[in-house]
């Protein structure tokens, strides 16, 4: 990284920008301005991705639910496929793409999960929209409020406030344990006192926690409590857009006339202050990238607002990198900067995964254990005798009758096999089977052959498992 001083452009107008404010919580909460314009009606439609964990438990499919997490069962259902404990590889490339994906986007466009996405920005937006219509939809009607004596109407409209911020806590609890378990029988069960333990811990944990964070603690949980705030700083570079003043442009910073005419020789920005009125975290972006930053990109709305009614250029606040705003170089294609492309091609391997696992998945899981102690045993007539164990798991939701065979020792005998047996769904019945070699068929070492798995009355259903019997 370059040192600034030789940056050959005004770097000492950053510079003097550079005092951070850290709101530490204790005053009054920050009660940010709503306003419209496109970055918030694009965190409005990030937020609305929320809305599947909430209707998510309740889609059908096949008379099931699509979606379930039946963990006493060890079975994940999803739309009709059932994975098992067997198949976690599949769901562990799922999480390994989420988890570089978010990389990946805080490389490209800084905190864009945590403005747009997080669970705590945007439980929080919705509480802090339900108290502006309850206590006042701007910040000077809500300290007003605040401030006014207790009155019979005050406490009405706060009870109602806290009500609705509890209701939504309580279904927030309920919508976490509706992915555990059917989600309609769980409501009947929570009305009739008759759910689960987990279930009322699950409600309690969420419902406390919910209307803690998101009610009271707010932009708190950001600076303090959350370790992503923390990491996101070590994902930067300096290709990476974030929101960023223009300080070269704005400064110095000067007044508007009551004519509206702007100040001469004054930068485009009037100090207004608007960009920090509309700020989730309460920060001022003039002063540069800063911990409570979320990337939300509300500041940029709330400054085109004002360049549009005093006929500036739109940008004083935008989308950019370190290098443009204090290089003066323009923005490098997102296939030149190495991070990015490992992330891809990580992101491309989890999805080629996950898609063959989806893809791939057998109705039954087919797997033979050899006895290790003894390896072998010698019959009193002088036959060799090998133990084998073998496990079946049923993936499918219907028994299944299972004949097991051997093929490849053709002086072989086998007990233990010779009837078939039924294996409930997402069950495992073991079988021994001991297999026999007379001994004068039988040469020293190993001698490979197959036990061979088939399901009555469905002969797609076959499984062969390669063995090995050993002799002396």
């Amino acid at each position: 990284m370059s040192k600034l001083s030789e940056i050959p452009i005004k770097v000492e107008v950053y510079d003097a920008l550079s005092d951070w404010e850290v709101h530490t919580g204790e005053g009054e909460n920050v009660i940010a301005k709503r306003m419209k314009g496109r970055f918030r009606t694009l965190k409005n439609f990030g937020m609305s991705v929320w809305l599947i964990y909430f209707l998510g438990p309740y889609l059908r499919w096949d008379g099931h639910q699509a979606v379930l997490l039946d963990i006493p069962k060890q079975q994940f259902h999803l739309f009709g496929l059932t994975l098992y404990p067997q198949d976690i590889w599949v769901l562990s490339l799922t999480l390994l793409f989420f988890a570089i994906l978010l990389a990946a986007a805080t490389s490209i466009a800084g905190r864009v999960f945590c403005g747009y996405f997080c669970f705590q920005t945007v439980w929080t937006d919705v509480f802090t929209f339900i108290e502006s219509q309850f206590e006042g939809n701007t910040p000077q009607k809500q300290r007003k409020f605040n401030a006014a004596p207790l009155t019979a109407n005050k406490a009405i409209r706060k009870l109602g406030k806290h009500t609705v911020w509890l209701a939504i806590a309580i279904l927030t609890g309920i919508s976490f344990s509706a992915w555990f378990t059917d989600a309609y029988q769980l409501w009947g069960d929570i009305f009739s006192l008759q759910a689960a333990t987990p279930v009322w811990v699950a409600m309690g944990i969420f419902t406390f926690f919910t209307y803690w964070f998101a009610g009271f603690m707010r932009e708190q949980v950001c600076f303090w409590l959350c370790p992503y705030a923390r990491l996101q700083g070590v994902m930067y570079d300096q290709e990476t857009v974030l929101p960023a003043y223009d300080a070269v442009r704005g400064e110095p910073r000067g007044k508007l006339s009551r004519s509206g005419v702007q100040e001469a020789n004054k930068g485009s920005c009037i100090d207004c202050k608007l960009c920090v009125a509309v700020c989730p975290t309460g920060i001022d972006i003039r002063k540069g990238q800063q911990e409570g930053c979320i990337t939300c990109g509300l500041c940029i709305d709330a400054c085109d607002s004002i360049m549009d009614k005093i006929n500036e250029p739109r940008g004083l606040i935008r989308y950019a990198s370190h290098k443009e705003l204090h290089q003066g170089q323009t923005k490098v294609s997102l296939w030149k900067r190495p991070r990015v492309v490992v992330y891809s091609l990580i992101m491309a391997f989890s999805i080629i995964g996950v898609g063959y696992g989806f893809t791939h998945f057998e109705p039954t899981e087919f797997n033979v254990v050899h006895e290790r102690r003894p390896l072998y045993i010698q019959m009193s007539n002088g036959d060799i005798q090998n133990k084998y164990t073998l496990k079946l798991l049923n993936k499918t939701d219907q028994p299944l009758v299972v004949n097991y065979e051997i093929e490849g020792l053709p002086s072989a005998t086998v007990d233990g096999l010779e009837q078939g047996v039924t294996i409930q769904p997402g069950k495992v019945v073991p079988v021994t089977a001991l297999v026999r070699l007379p001994s004068d068929t039988t040469s020293s070492g190993l001698h490979e052959f197959h036990f061979v798995a088939t399901s009555e009355g469905s002969s797609a259903i076959s499984n062969r498992y390669k063995a090995v019997f050993i002799s002396p």
